[in-house]
């Protein structure tokens, strides 16, 4: 009797891990809510979802980290169907005509970055101490990763007058970025299913 109440006080008394699915969701939902606002530098105009962009990542290394890869696996595919749902539905609200083109190269740049990130993250989690320089390169490739299928999916071009220097300068504001998210991430300790 003493050990079916010791067992009951050490189960965990739910799972918590459907927040972050829920945040992750919210957070791609606002990021492409955020693409339409822009800001402009030196002549280029840059959305405000590329400060975003960085904490998606972040959730989802979170969600790896604390959990495990397949609530990361099954994160990924809720807040990328959700995503685009959401352009769907906000195209018919809007009256605009859906493209397959923004659906699939949204999409595709979404979930192949993630899974490349998750891929990477989770050979530094189980096979190097992950030094914070790793970490941060892995958001930095998971970045130029995204802004890459999104380019070639979406807007189906590269060669415009200032595409370049406009990715360029992401890049560099998101290198910035990064650099609190990888501290961040270094700071959070691996969950308790993980340690089991």
């Amino acid at each position: 009797m003493t050990n079916i109440r010791r067992k009951r006080k050490e189960d965990p008394i739910y799972n918590d891990c459907w927040m972050y699915i829920l945040l992750l969701t919210t957070l791609v939902i606002l990021l492409e809510s955020l693409k339409s606002y822009t800001f402009k530098i030196h002549g280029i105009y840059l959305s405000y979802s590329l400060f975003l962009l960085p904490l998606v990542y972040l959730l989802a290394n979170y969600i790896t980290k604390k959990y495990d890869y397949k609530k990361t696996v099954a994160a990924i595919a809720i807040s990328g169907v959700m995503s685009v749902c959401f352009v769907a539905v906000m195209s018919f609200a809007l009256g605009k005509q859906l493209m397959l083109s923004s659906l699939s190269g949204e999409f595709c740049a979404y979930v192949v970055s993630q899974f490349v990130n998750l891929t990477i993250y989770l050979f530094l989690l189980n096979n190097t101490k992950t030094p914070i320089v790793l970490i941060f390169v892995n958001y930095l490739f998971s970045l130029i990763v995204y802004y890459m299928f999104y380019t070639l999916i979406y807007l189906n071009m590269i060669i415009l007058d200032n595409f370049w220097e406009g990715y360029l300068i992401t890049l560099v504001i998101q290198f910035f970025v990064c650099i609190p998210v990888a501290i961040i991430d270094k700071i959070v300790k691996r969950g308790r299913e993980q340690s089991k």
